[in-house]
């Protein structure tokens, strides 16, 4: 039962289908894994073990009756507590919704359960998805399974700690400006942000509207591409959402080979501040794509240097105005109405309580950024420089097929260790934010070992909008490559829990 727990979702998804184990035993021995070691990772917030099973015995009656099942029907999967689930909590994190239970489900919950995908709960994540470390949940770090004393990247530490503590085979993260890659790059596991627009936002509690992403985590490429097209499609219920056809990511993984490609390293993702473990292992990688029979050529994307700052005028911006909504009167937190209080009152008290460190710091610097007399010089400016480098990468775009580069700067660093820099903490995201501004799709997997710390790194891959299948064809080739010269998967040399 214990081998259950190591098979892909592919592998899982055909052993329920050919019958050579049910959903059930399935279900039930990733449970036995979350409770055998998530007390040491903290990975899930809510485990749902009751409905996880009456979802894997419907996927068992569905075989037992011959009906046809999706390509992922009873596998489980973890899923960050930003999407709205009916009738089990969604915190986001915060104690702002300690409690709090949905009355309806989010677009991309609705569409894992009519794929017959077994949800076994919700996972950590920093309070309303403002974090680069998983530290700032308001109920405690989670770990990195590779170190329990690192962190397992932010904002969707525990989606990513789930898959590589094989929790769990499968994940759904969200992606605002690194937050599904960078958790993917620090663990040693695959994450996907789609094209802006590619994965319905309904349901999916705001941080920056013209930001956040859901998409698909996973071990493998193809697992991801599974996930991928069971989740995407457009939506009638979110205003962003593209009516466009899902590429086609599950063939594109199976390719296998990227001869006559043009692949893009971008300048400037290199240099001070870049581990040297990191930078050696992505160069070996560059390499390897040359192996395989791609044009690899160097390309300047100079705005990417103003990235940062961008981003953090226009997240915190949004921010400030989605979490307006939570007030103290509708749902969520309440504090001091006893009578006494005006409803402003209330709110300030209820405010205080419930937001966290990080949250308070984005809505303060959002609200400045927009207020009368510095909207034009901070905001009006960061939206300037988004299409500086939404050029830029158009430019990129017009001769290469894709772009590379490290994902994260460095390894996964020491919980606490930049707990009191928050300059520190925001040069984690300082490769994958430029893919949110323009709204562009972008991945991570694995390619290899630190040698300084015997640590994950991951290789970043960035596409067009709506060419998300590079993505895959790309990131297929490499880790079918790696996996041969390692002679294993990556993950088969994490320590033991």
């Amino acid at each position: 039962m214990t081998e259950l727990i190591k098979y892909t979702a592919a592998e899982t998804a055909t052993a329920i289908a050919t019958g050579e184990v049910s959903a059930v035993e399935v279900a039930q021995a990733h449970l036995d894994r979350i409770d055998a070691v998530d007390k040491k990772v903290n990975a899930f917030l809510h485990v749902d073990g009751e409905g996880a099973l009456a979802a894997a015995r419907k996927v068992d009656d569905k075989r037992a009756k011959g009906e046809p099942l999706s390509p992922l029907a009873g596998v489980p999967l973890a899923l960050k507590d930003v999407f709205t689930t009916k009738g089990i909590p969604t915190t986001c994190g915060s104690k702002m919704l300690e409690g709090w239970i949905p009355p309806y489900d989010a677009t991309l919950t609705r569409r894992l359960k009519d794929a017959d995908v077994v949800i076994l709960g919700k996972t950590n994540m920093d309070e309303f998805a403002m974090g680069s470390s998983t530290e700032n949940s308001a109920y405690g770090p989670t770990g990195n399974p590779w170190d329990l004393t690192r962190i397992p990247g932010g904002s969707g530490g525990g989606s990513a700690a789930a898959l590589a503590a094989f929790e769990a085979p499968l994940a759904i993260g969200t992606d605002t400006g690194g937050s599904i890659r960078q958790p993917g790059a620090v663990t040693g596991t695959v994450g996907v942000k789609p094209t802006y627009g590619a994965v319905s936002r309904y349901g999916l509690v705001a941080f920056s509207s013209s930001l956040d992403q859901g998409g698909p985590c996973a071990r493998t490429v193809l697992d991801a591409a599974l996930l991928h097209e069971a989740i995407a499609g457009h939506d009638p219920l979110d205003s962003t959402s593209i009516d466009a056809p899902v590429p086609a990511v599950v063939e594109a993984a199976k390719m296998r080979d990227i001869r006559g490609m043009r692949i893009g390293v971008v300048k400037e993702f290199a240099g001070e501040g870049y581990q040297a473990g990191v930078m050696q292992r992505f160069n070996e990688t560059v390499e390897l794509l040359r192996e395989l029979g791609a044009e690899v050529v160097e390309v300047s994307c100079p705005s990417f240097t103003l990235a940062l700052p961008a981003y953090y005028l226009i997240a915190p911006s949004e921010c400030s105005s989605n979490l307006a909504r939570f007030d103290a009167m509708r749902y969520g937190l309440r504090v001091g109405d006893d009578g006494t209080r005006s409803a402003e009152q209330v709110t300030a008290l209820t405010r205080e309580a419930g937001f966290g460190d990080e949250v308070k710091r984005r809505i303060i610097l959002g609200t400045y950024a927009l207020s009368s007399g510095y909207y034009d010089a901070y905001y009006g400016s960061a939206q300037k420089v988004r299409t500086l480098i939404s050029r830029d990468f158009d430019a990129a775009f017009a001769g290469v097929d894709v772009l590379i580069s490290p994902t994260t700067p460095t390894t996964a660093f020491p919980i606490g260790e930049r707990a009191d820099d928050p300059m520190a903490m925001y040069l984690a995201d300082l490769c994958t934010i430029p893919s949110n501004l323009a709204g562009n799709a972008a991945m991570s997997l694995p390619c290899g070992l630190a040698p300084e710390d015997n640590l994950p790194v991951g290789l970043q891959i960035i596409a067009p909008a709506m060419a998300d299948d590079r993505l895959y064809r790309v990131g297929g080739t490499v880790e079918a490559a790696l996996n041969d010269k390692w002679g294993h998967t990556l993950l088969e040399e994490a320590p033991a829990l």
